[in-house]
């Protein structure tokens, strides 16, 4: 196991499970058979999934992969009724409870869950352990289920290796534009061809990141329980957030950005919290993986600290601040520092590695990812894939997270909370679609503007 993910599995604490949890809403019911069925099947060139990790006998030992002599796909996926009558909210109670449920450590680290009784058809949920792979790849793990026709035929695998990862092609495309496509909010730092202004700039960003002053309270910050939260969006046009950056000048990421930013402030506003003048930091995930290895699994990416100007009223400056922090970033290494240190973290005892968490954890506020997914309908075992989500873990002892997907023209915002800080998520759900209208109305008053269309 590299020291990467070896760093990711040592993470791993009761009130804060290292998990990326996703959810697929079909349009349509799916059987569990013909679900196990097509899940052995597309799941085969992942051989980390037919594989458990073995500790060392001696504290100094290395953990390691093992193929499970006794796999059974039975045991990794299961079925679920919502409770009568069914709905969002029985929904988000039983994506809450799984995602503060822990995998059984002594089989490979992910479980599928089929759940049925919500709205229009089946729900397929996914955990699985980020010492697997990072956001990238396990979006890419869950998308390689999916077929671009009702009735296509199943894509050909490729080799049967412990490290490769499926057939979509979408997903090598983005990280061709330079654009995040897996947990990738930020342009690729690794253009940076002088290695020796990379090692000084590196240590540059090492010390400011060493001396950084830890985030300042608020209702997101604060001891972790073993109970979480999940809330999400209805899609919002991705045109819509498009045309806003036209008008501004600024990207789609730094929109997004922007409104999720402006959704905290109303979430802080609402529970009486001052927050004039308040920024807070989003540990960020940079995808650091080459173009060529977009197939293969693995923790490929580092972290960028991202200021969030909450105490900003005016939305457009906000926009602004966001446009200028989400620029100097992009020529930064700072992603490659934190992948550095990540790299030695996972080298190093627990208690030292836990001794990192609580120092770099103590400067952010919340996980903030961006995954742009495929622009075109999918299909699961048949049936349209309506809707999908995903959350990562808070690493860092961090309680809140921020995961933005867009797929087949709409964008959508999944929120994780601690429930002891934050009980209700969904309110800053709502709060992010009053802050997309406020942006949105302040883009069609801006002279030149491109038309933006209403949202329902």
């Amino acid at each position: 196991m590299s020291s990467v993910d070896a760093a990711w599995l040592g993470m791993e604490d009761p009130t804060n499970l290292m998990m990326v949890t996703g959810v697929l809403a079909l349009d349509g019911n799916v059987d569990l058979k013909r679900l196990r069925a097509l899940l052995d099947k597309r799941l085969a060139p992942f051989g980390r999934f037919h594989q458990r990790v073995v500790r060392p006998r001696l504290r100094a030992g290395i953990l390691h992969w093992q193929d499970d002599p006794h796999f059974d796909i039975g045991n990794h996926v299961s079925h679920i009724a919502l409770p009568t009558p069914g709905g969002d909210k029985a929904l988000r109670d039983l994506v809450s409870e799984l995602m503060s449920t822990a995998l059984d450590t002594t089989k490979p680290l992910w479980h599928v869950h089929l759940i049925d009784g919500h709205d229009r058809g089946s729900v397929v949920l996914a955990r699985i352990h980020h010492s697997i792979a990072d956001g990238i790849a396990l979006v890419r793990v869950m998308l390689s289920l999916t077929d671009p026709s009702p009735t296509a035929a199943p894509p050909r695998r490729r080799s049967n290796h412990a490290n490769d990862a499926g057939p979509i092609d979408w997903l090598p495309a983005a990280i061709g534009r330079g654009v995040a496509a897996g947990q990738h909010l930020l342009d690729n730092p690794s253009r940076i061809a002088d290695v020796a202004r990379l090692s000084a700039q590196g240590a540059y960003r090492l010390g400011r990141l060493i001396v950084l002053p830890p985030d300042p309270a608020t209702a997101f910050k604060g001891r972790l329980g073993r109970r979480k939260r999940a809330a999400w969006s209805t899609p919002i046009p991705l045109e819509d957030f498009k045309a806003i950056g036209t008008a501004f000048g600024a990207t789609v990421n730094d929109v997004l950005v922007a409104t999720a930013t402006g959704a905290l402030r109303r979430y802080l506003e609402r529970r009486g919290e001052p927050t004039a003048g308040l920024s807070i930091r989003a540990s960020v995930p940079v995808n650091l993986r080459p173009a060529a290895d977009a197939h293969k699994l693995g923790n490929s990416f580092g972290l960028v600290f991202l200021t969030l100007p909450v105490g900003v009223v005016d939305p457009v400056k906000r926009l602004g601040s966001i446009k200028k922090a989400m620029d100097e970033l992009k020529r930064s290494p700072e992603a490659l520092v934190a992948y550095g240190v990540l790299n030695v973290m996972g080298l190093a005892p627990v208690e030292v590695e836990r001794m990192g968490l609580r120092f770099f954890g103590s400067k952010a506020t919340a996980v903030l990812t961006n995954v742009p997914g495929p622009r075109e309908p999918l299909y699961l075992a048949g049936r349209k894939l309506d809707k999908v989500m995903f959350w990562v873990p808070q690493s860092g002892h961090l309680g809140l997270g921020i995961s933005i997907l867009s797929y087949a023209g709409g964008v959508m915002l999944g929120v994780a909370t601690d429930e002891g800080l934050v009980a209700d998520p969904e309110r800053i759900v709502e709060a992010f679609g009053r802050e997309f209208d406020s942006l949105r109305a302040a883009a069609r008053r801006k002279p030149g503007r491109t038309r933006i269309k209403a949202h329902v």
